[in-house]
């Protein structure tokens, strides 16, 4: 699997309400600007929110899955949708977005405004995961929010471990139903019935191999060959599990999230919300930073896995610290850094509670 973003970004209108990229990287520190978060806008239209309920037969979702397996070590295993069978079954799977085919003629990770790249596992996903299992997170009663979830593996993590609830998040609604909700039944364990052995040959393909506790940096997959027949995932009434009533999904824009969720009552408040390569695109960061500011408990911790720099968009690590010190809202602390090629980081955010501006 490639980790390089091949962004098809069109060119975008300014905003002299915004403060986008260009004044973060022109070392801009207008003070009037810090505080036009509210009335900021996105550089795209933007994606009206809805919620998705699982469906009460969720059996054919699961149908003919071929998954693979990540290990990292005490972690429990997380299973997800093989991206390559996803990718060749497309024209099979219902995309009211369209969004499968054009991510499969045009080759490309992303296209700002339609398709933000949730159909792949990134990197820095997998940065993430290592440092919960070397810190030991249980989660133990956590409400957990993994925003811009894409296969969900942050979430289902938690939901694994103890959280007493995990909503999740992504720009497109195809990817939550077509892999974030199938990648959640998959980890559901059948309590009543016992995996064939078809089925626990299949579940093993393309499982990432471990060395002394850790991943190797390349994962090492079983092809998925046209000819070979898939591995069938046996799926039981699973509409009612413990585990996935927890959860709640959720697609759209970050600005109409907030707006949805906010309409509830209680409004939601999340201990841990995790983001993984998220902040690529600078235009976004006014409503990332909002829906961060308005969500997260008083006592919560955000943690955004990155890199340094993302290529053909502008956007990385950099210019978002410079921008959340804007604000003075958080505090951002780095917690790991890599040391090789294209850097890559996880960052944790809190709030500066000597500032007394939890309710700003």
């Amino acid at each position: 699997m490639s980790f390089c973003f091949n962004f098809d970004v069109p060119t975008q209108s300014t905003n002299p309400d915004d403060v986008d990229g260009n004044e973060l990287q022109n070392g801009k520190n207008d003070s009037a600007a810090k505080h036009k978060e509210d009335d900021a806008k996105p550089a795209e239209p933007v994606k009206e929110a809805k919620e998705h309920l699982p469906l009460s037969d969720p059996e054919f979702l699961l149908r003919d899955a071929v998954t693979e397996t990540v290990t990292i070590g005490s972690l429990p295993p997380l299973h997800f949708l093989n991206e390559t069978v996803f990718e060749k079954t497309a024209s099979e799977r219902e995309d009211e977005e369209k969004i499968l085919c054009c991510n499969v003629e045009q080759r490309s990770d992303l296209i700002s405004g339609v398709y933000e790249g949730g159909l792949k596992v990134w990197e820095c996903t997998y940065d993430l995961l290592e440092l919960i299992e070397k810190d030991g997170e249980t989660f133990g009663g956590k409400a957990v929010l993994d925003l811009g979830c894409g296969a969900g593996l942050l979430g289902i993590l938690a939901l694994q471990r103890g959280a007493r609830q995990i909503h999740f998040q992504d720009y497109n609604s195809t990817v939550i139903e077509q892999l974030t909700l199938p990648n959640v039944l998959l980890n559901c364990p059948e309590n009543d019935e016992v995996d064939s052995e078809d089925d626990k040959e299949g579940r093993g393909q393309g499982k990432v191999q471990e060395e002394d506790g850790c991943k190797k940096k390349g994962k090492e997959k079983q092809e998925v060959n046209d000819g070979d027949p898939p591995a069938k995932k046996r799926a039981a009434d699973l509409s009612q599990h413990d585990l996935l009533t927890k959860c709640r999904f959720f697609s759209g824009d970050w600005s109409t999230f907030l707006a949805l969720v906010k309409k509830e009552e209680p409004q939601p408040k999340y201990d841990i919300i995790f983001s993984s390569e998220t902040i690529y695109n600078t235009a976004y960061y006014p409503a990332l930073h909002k829906t961060l500011n308005k969500l997260l408990a008083p006592d919560g911790l955000v943690y955004i896995a990155t890199k340094s720099h993302y290529f053909g968009v502008g956007g990385g690590l950099h210019l978002f610290e410079t921008f959340v010190e804007q604000r003075g809202i958080f505090s951002l602390d780095h917690l790991w850094d890599s040391e090789e090629g294209l850097q890559r980081h996880v960052v944790v955010l809190r709030f500066r509670k000597s500032k007394e501006n939890l309710n700003k």
